[in-house]
């Protein structure tokens, strides 16, 4: 059983996933689904990229009485960009059972437009635990019909401390119910969350292994001195259309992007410090590339769904072979190549065995030297970024935008990018070279008959 059509899911989720263009299933889906989809608990490890989400979200959508208005399926997730990520993928699957409202709520976000959206029951939440549990507490959120629990990315929520409000949040929704438990990594504090959480599950685990002919991995001997010029050295040599910089501490994320900028390349932080706003237009900029360089940690990187992505940059060695593993699993997805680049120091070099034992082989050397003088090179990301003070709330939609940019701004479609919509506010990427052009007509034209303000962003 390898297609989505021999599994027993309801035509309406059969057409959803056919027009997404999922052919066969990945091999998680094929372990996960099918119990799932039997009602059984599972238990699964599984990274990021493997197609876990679908799994559930077909699951759970399986189980879904449109017609019954209470909440049905609640899903955790660590971070709000993964909750965001899996809200999406879920109304994509969704897309073809009318009337399914599905809420995100997590916190960093105002807690009355969330209380107001809770007027009425949604079928399926999803959200960080610490909100999650305030909704429950507060009464604004009832838990008495979930049928559904999906704890996704487990082993980083409980990295991130969520684990007391994960069982209090179990204690407050109904006692019968499916529990589902993602996690890419298997330690025995998971385990224990599965025994405590779960009835009889159904252990699922993929072996993930890269593809060597897609993946290479290399590694630099770097003193911490010279860290910015090799780094400086390997994007300017590579000169990758996107790359994703680690760094293990949060401080550091503004420390070497502001380094990387310094020396001319287009380059942001993403850390837990930001609020929702910035850290979505710091994200709207990296995937529509109006961004070259990402600097993240992993906890701030976990769960981003980030699409054709040549270039993994360690700047710090990480703490142990599975978060490397994970970090690695960032690019050559779906088929593409990829490389990934690990710096490491002399006192670190232990660490770097351990990582080529787990990969089963000796990382090789990357050919970097000293950058030298660190002149500003000038290496810009090939998109700008214009925001527009209109959203979803104003009923725009992204073919607004593009027909007042190629109507009268006089625009061609091939120089416009990726157009986000959100509820307030929208974001447009321009070819670099255009973008003033393009702000001056947006700013002395109209879209859908109105005037909005137009800025550009960074």
């Amino acid at each position: 059983m390898n297609t989505f059509s021999q599994t027993g899911l309801l035509p309406a989720l059969v057409t959803a996933v056919d027009s997404l263009g999922y052919e066969t299933m990945t091999p998680i889906q094929q372990a996960s689904l099918p119990p799932i989809l039997d009602g059984r608990d599972v238990i699964a490890q599984a990274r990021t990229g493997s197609g876990k989400t679908a799994a559930f979200a077909l699951g759970l959508l399986q189980k879904i009485d449109v017609e019954s208005i209470r909440l049905q399926a609640l899903v955790l997730c660590p971070t709000r960009e993964l909750a965001d990520q899996v809200s999406k993928a879920i109304r994509r699957f969704a897309v073809n059972i009318p009337n399914v409202k599905l809420l995100t709520l997590c916190g960093g976000m105002p807690l009355g437009p969330q209380l107001a959206s809770l007027e009425h029951d949604p079928h399926i939440v999803v959200g960080t635990p610490g909100r999650v549990q305030e909704h429950l507490k507060r009464g604004s959120l009832h838990g008495g019909g979930i049928k559904v629990l999906v704890l996704d990315e487990a082993d980083r929520m409980l990295d991130m401390g969520f684990e007391e409000a994960m069982d209090d949040i179990v204690k407050r929704i109904a006692k019968h119910h499916q529990t589902l438990l993602f996690s890419a990594t298997y330690p025995d504090s998971i385990r224990a969350v599965s025994a405590r959480m779960q009835q009889d599950p159904v252990s699922v685990s993929v072996e993930e292994t890269h593809d060597e002919t897609s993946i290479e991995q290399r590694f630099v001997e770097a003193e911490p001195p010279v860290k910015a010029d090799v780094l400086s050295r390997i994007l300017t040599h590579e000169k990758p259309e996107a790359v994703l910089v680690f760094v293990n501490m949060r401080k550091d994320t503004e420390a070497v992007a502001a380094e990387l900028d310094r020396r001319g390349f287009s380059a942001l932080a993403l850390h837990g410090d930001l609020d929702q706003r910035d850290r979505d237009e710091v994200l709207v900029r990296f995937a529509n590339r109006s961004c070259t360089v990402l600097v993240a940690t992993d906890v701030a990187a976990r769960g981003l769904d980030i699409a054709d992505l040549p270039l993994v940059v360690s700047y710090d060695i990480a703490h142990d072979p599975d978060t490397h593993t994970h970090r690695v699993g960032r690019t050559g997805r779906a088929g593409a190549t990829g490389l990934a680049i690990l710096l490491a120091s002399s006192r670190e070099l232990n660490k770097l065995r351990a990582i080529e034992e787990r990969v089963g082989t000796p990382l090789g050397r990357y050919p970097a030297k000293p950058a030298g003088d660190g002149r500003k090179v000038l290496n810009l990301a090939p998109m700008k970024t214009l925001v527009i003070d209109g959203g979803r709330k104003d009923k725009m939609r992204p073919g607004d935008i593009l027909g007042a940019l190629t109507g009268e701004a006089g625009l061609d479609g091939k120089d416009i990018g990726k157009i986000d919509v959100y509820a307030t506010r929208a974001y447009v990427a321009i070819r670099r070279d255009l973008a003033n052009k393009a702000l001056e007509r947006l700013r002395a034209g109209k879209i859908k008959g109105r005037n909005f303000r137009v800025r550009p962003l960074g």
